[in-house]
């Protein structure tokens, strides 16, 4: 009895190992080689009882953090791991696959973008008129960047700045005498790159003018040429003249610019050069390819410093004739000996020349070599003022396929005989409709060859002038001054001797009226270089920031609203009506149904019905803004708008019906850069 209770009691054990190790632990028993036999069959028994192999699988395999790779595999491959990992993989490719679609769908529905010399207004200043920062009576380049916040203030981005050029500062400094240098009247090549730094750091652009025809008979290339040294020998045209009793005879019957004959003689070479314009200023020879190559050298210069671009000038001029044949006669019974006028002659031989055109898109060529860089491209421009000849005109926007100027100065607005409606409207539509499809258009009021608005057409139409200059579609070009109403002054006191002294080339413009204090607070010396304009204490920028109806402030709201606004900005321009008073069109823009509509008053006082040559037009429209400060904000009876002498309207309006989808207006819409708005999405597109 004891016997068999011995017996099993390696038996019970057995089972509880089994049961509480869960075969974990190993059991004594198993080691024990004396078991006998009849134990040893018993023991499978017990494990198949008491413990369960699945459940032990299920608990030894399950998941568990830090799991090696081996473990990792097992369950990776099961259906319902692998499945789902694939329906995610799928879901991620099938989301790139839809955001690069979308993103080629925006990108090749998206118009393109302005650029920087598109966007913005362009303010154009005369360096010696602006601002003298070292009281020596003539502005200079730091007074420049003294002044760079009243760039900001207008809401302008980009500067034009005139010649500025080591010069005998003749003709406005367009003599020049060192292309590669600053005239030290303006300062140095240090306060030139400073400036430039400035102007960058504000996030504004700069472009300079550029005059590659003549250059000052001070330049070395002159005084070598003149030696005939070397390969400067054909630097200019040079001609065999006769000379006699103090007086030559000239080759032909060319005549300069600003009068007499074109051919000076030369003591030095004994010969005659040829210069279009002053006697001062010998006209280099671009038949030459070592004249050609000086000039890309020097655009290469300053595009090297930084600036954004050029105003090219004087451009027509840059060939003449190799034949030397006189020109044709506009009065064919003149006799030929009395003519002394430019204006007499048709200059068939010295302007636009075959190949001219050439010679500017090589310029272009130069310049796109620093516009690979995002966000740097370089602005071109020309100064063509064909005023005769539109087509001629239209010719240096180059064509389709090959680049010539971003856009040639329109100075349709300045050349206006008479100022009305209808003038206006003329002016506009000439330039509009010979414009090539998808160019650019600018429009220029005010220049240094040109007098100011206020003493060209009246102080009463500024305003107005101003309005209708920076609703227009396309880049305003805005003289420095024309912002707050300056007028010119008397041709006296003047220290610089132009080499034309007529008023209609070479106009007064006082220096920038700052202030009401002593010399308009143009410079802290004793004297400016040109008198300031005895209006300076009413008519200056510290005052007018003061005053809400100010031209300067009505100025700044014009702008800040073409910013501001995309029909204005780069919508489309249709005439609504033009008469000998008033001129009326619209900007708008596909996607949008608000409308601004300028009703400009160049004429009279005049009452017209706009419903009646809008028939969709709303009953009411608001007045965004006005040359009246005091009527902005009003609502006006579309029916009955009336606008008194030099006042200007710019009414907003909603409408399911713009103007330039109607059918009795197709002919006097114009749209340069296309672009339709999303409202759903917030976005421009192309495809309207």
């Amino acid at each position: 009895m004891v016997e068999e209770e011995a017996k099993s009691l390696p038996m019970e054990l057995s089972e509880k190992g089994g049961v509480e190790n869960n075969g974990f632990v190993q059991n004594e028993a198993f080691d024990d080689k004396e078991t006998d036999t009849s134990s040893q069959e018993e023991m499978p028994k017990t494990c198949i009882v008491d413990v369960d192999p699945a459940s032990m699988e299920e608990r030894v395999l399950k998941p568990y953090a830090g799991m090696p790779k081996e473990v990792l595999l097992k369950f990776s491959s099961q259906a319902r791991y692998r499945v789902t990992r694939e329906i995610l993989f799928w879901l991620i490719i099938a989301a790139a696959i839809v955001l690069v679609c979308a993103t080629i769908a925006i990108i090749a529905l998206s118009p393109k973008c302005l650029d920087w010399w598109q966007a913005s207004p362009i303010y154009q200043i005369y360096p010696r008129s602006f601002k003298d920062s070292n009281m020596d009576g003539n502005g200079d380049l730091k007074g420049i960047q003294e002044k760079l916040d009243h760039i900001t203030y207008l809401n302008i981005k980009t500067i034009w700045l005139t010649s500025f050029y080591k010069s005998p500062l003749k003709d406005l400094g367009y003599g020049v005498e060192d292309f590669y240098d600053i005239d030290p009247m303006f300062g140095s090549m240090s306060d030139f790159e400073d400036l430039l730094a400035a102007i960058h750091d504000r996030g504004l652009k700069v472009i300079m003018d550029l005059i590659p025809n003549h250059t000052s008979d001070k330049h070395r290339w002159f005084q070598l040429s003149r030696n005939r040294t070397g390969k400067y020998t054909d630097y200019y045209i040079w001609q065999d003249c006769v000379q006699a009793a103090g007086s030559f005879t000239p080759p032909n019957n060319w005549v300069s610019v600003f009068g007499n004959s074109s051919w000076q003689f030369d003591d030095v070479r004994k010969q005659c050069y040829f210069h279009q314009f002053g006697k001062e200023q010998p006209d280099l020879n671009f038949h030459s390819l070592a004249v050609q190559q000086e000039i890309h050298d020097i655009i290469k210069f300053w595009l090297s410093k930084g600036i954004d671009g050029f105003s090219f000038g004087a451009v027509k001029y840059l060939l003449e004739a190799t034949h030397l044949r006189d020109e044709p006669q506009v009065n064919k019974s003149q006799n030929p000996e009395s003519i002394t006028a430019y204006s007499q002659l048709y200059h068939d031989y010295t302007t636009t020349q075959v190949g001219m055109h050439d010679l500017i898109r090589s310029f272009r060529q130069t310049m796109n070599q620093f516009s690979s860089e995002p966000g740097r491209y370089r602005f071109m421009g020309s100064d063509s003022d064909e005023k005769e000849d539109i087509e001629a005109t239209m010719m240096y926007y180059g064509t389709t396929f090959i680049q010539e100027a971003d856009f040639p100065l329109n100075f349709n607005l300045v050349n206006m005989e008479s100022l009305s409606g209808n003038s206006v409207f003329e002016a506009v539509s000439l330039w509009m409709k010979n414009m090539p499809a998808g160019k650019w258009p600018n429009w220029v009021v005010g220049s240094p060859n040109t007098a100011r608005i206020s003493s060209r057409i009246g102080k009463e139409y500024v305003n107005v002038i101003n309005m209708l200059l920076l609703t227009l579609p396309g880049t305003p070009v805005t003289y420095y001054g024309e912002e707050i109403g300056m007028e010119n002054i008397a041709s006296e006191n003047v220290s610089e001797e132009p080499i034309n002294s007529d008023p209609a080339i070479f106009p007064e413009k006082s220096p920038m009226q700052w202030d009401g204090k002593a010399n308009a607070g143009f410079t802290e010396g004793n004297s400016s270089w040109l008198p300031v304009h005895s209006d300076y204490q009413s008519v200056n920028v510290e005052i007018q920031m003061t005053w809400s109806n100010s031209t300067l402030n009505l100025y700044r709201e014009i702008t800040l609203l073409r910013n501001n606004e995309l029909p204005i900005n780069r919508g489309w321009m249709c005439y609504v009506w033009n008469d000998s008073n008033v001129f009326v069109y619209v900007r708008e823009l596909d996607g949008l149904d608000r409308v601004f509509m300028m009703v400009l008053n160049f004429g009279q006082e005049s009452t017209i019905d706009l419903q009646a040559l809008v028939p969709s037009l709303p009953s009411e429209a608001i007045v965004r803004l006005s040359t009246n400060f005091s009527n902005a904000g009003k609502a006006v009876n579309t029916k009955l708008i009336k606008t008194e002498m030099g006042e200007g309207l710019v009414l907003e309006y909603k409408t399911a019906k713009p103007v330039h989808t109607m059918e009795a207006f197709q002919g006097n819409c114009f749209v340069a850069e296309k672009a339709c708005y999303s409202s759903a999405f917030n976005l421009l597109y192309v495809n309207c």
